[in-house]
């Protein structure tokens, strides 16, 4: 733990939730390299998290959670992506259904107690939402996975992309058209149900071990109650997709980590010290530092007030989104200066330098864009 994550943990119950993360971040690294090299969500990491009753933390205690803040889970969530980023950001899209869920009124009560129940049971859920026609959910697009009402429920067809750890999920909500209704609706999809496979398309430079296939609906029946939310029914702030810069920010960190224990260890025959001690090596340290400290309290300033001023949330909207493209560019700038400081050795599959390279890079490609959001910024004092 550096000096300035100590400044964070501001009791005994955020150092006891930080100390949780530390062994679960410690057991989930053994495992990274191998899904970052298949592309794939090992069942070892899912079991690590179910071991750890890390699907329902974040729930009220009346549903065997420890009624997580805000704060608290992204303390937790920047430790597990230290070990291994792409579970911590792939495990923060299950957790957030929950964190949103837990505090507002998206779902009707039964269907939340359904949903409290299933993580309970350390039940595996994220929401399949992007499609390659429509591109990310928040430019607006209207999906081309079509559910039709029939007699007793509806069926549904389509193609999701993105679909973060869809071969290891139970459950995924899946946004559809509905054709009888005209509006886009939300349902519970058991990844049991016959019609339901996974076309494993992902093959990318970062974000490995997210496994992030192709989720196809093929004339899947599904009841009633599966549809569990409509567009439209409630909007606002989403406090919980800090997650995001959280886990870049856990990347950026280890980075660090790394970078120093390199230059306290690597001593050239050109050198008679190691070169912790050249000065543009110290430079690059000191200002990997910097950077993360400032991105830090940004961060964990911004959660402690979603968690203080419930009744001000509405007044956070812009503040989270500017969290997040700092952040993102912020950690992205950390690898970038770490990667120098190992120099040639940090291209090489020996070292960790290189993945923590391709995976920061997937954080300027999940929402919200840096372009809408500087638009947003530009159009506060350019338009009256």
């Amino acid at each position: 733990m550096s000096q300035n994550q100590q400044l964070f943990l501001k009791n005994e119950r955020h150092i006891d939730l930080y100390k949780r993360a530390e062994q679960l971040s410690s057991e989930l690294k053994e495992h990274a390299n191998k899904a970052d090299r298949e592309g794939r969500f090992l069942n070892e990491t899912v079991q690590t998290l179910k071991n750890h009753q890390y699907l329902s933390l974040v729930l009220p205690e009346t549903y065997g959670g420890m009624d997580l803040s805000l704060y608290e889970w992204l303390l937790m969530q920047e430790k597990i992506a230290e070990g291994d980023a792409a579970t911590a950001l792939s495990v923060g899209w299950h957790n957030g259904i929950l964190m949103e869920l837990k505090e507002g009124n998206l779902w009707s009560q039964e269907h939340f107690k359904w949903i409290a129940g299933k993580a309970q049971e350390q039940k595996l859920f994220n929401r399949a939402s992007t499609e390659k026609n429509t591109g990310s959910p928040t430019r607006g697009g209207r999906p081309e996975t079509v559910a039709k009402k029939v007699e007793k429920g509806f069926i549904i067809n389509g193609r999701k992309t993105f679909t973060t750890m869809a071969e290891v999920l139970d459950y995924a909500i899946v946004a559809a058209w509905i054709e009888d209704e005209e509006q886009i609706g939300w349902f519970v999809v058991d990844m049991k149900s016959k019609g339901v496979s996974v076309d494993q398309t992902w093959d990318t430079l970062g974000m490995r071990g997210t496994a992030s296939d192709d989720l196809v609906l093929s004339n899947v029946k599904l009841s009633e109650d599966s549809l569990v939310e409509l567009k439209g029914k409630r909007s606002g702030p989403k406090g919980w997709l800090l997650h995001i810069p959280a886990c870049y920010l856990g990347i950026a960190q280890a980075a660090l980590n790394d970078a120093v224990l390199f230059a306290k260890d690597f001593k050239p025959n050109s050198l008679d010290h190691p070169i912790s001690k050249v000065s543009h090596i110290r430079q690059k340290i000191g200002e990997m530092n910097m950077i993360l400290r400032r991105a830090r309290t940004y961060l964990y300033r911004v959660a402690e007030e979603w968690d203080r001023h419930p009744d001000g949330r509405h007044q956070l909207a812009k503040e989270l989104a500017v969290v997040k493209v700092t952040v993102t560019n912020d950690a992205n700038k950390v690898v970038d200066l770490a990667m120098r400081v190992a120099g040639g050795r940090g291209l090489s599959k020996s070292y960790p330098f290189e993945r923590y390279y391709r995976d920061v890079r997937a954080g300027l490609h999940n929402p919200p864009m840096d372009d809408m959001i500087i638009e947003q910024l530009a159009s506060e004092l350019l338009d009256d």
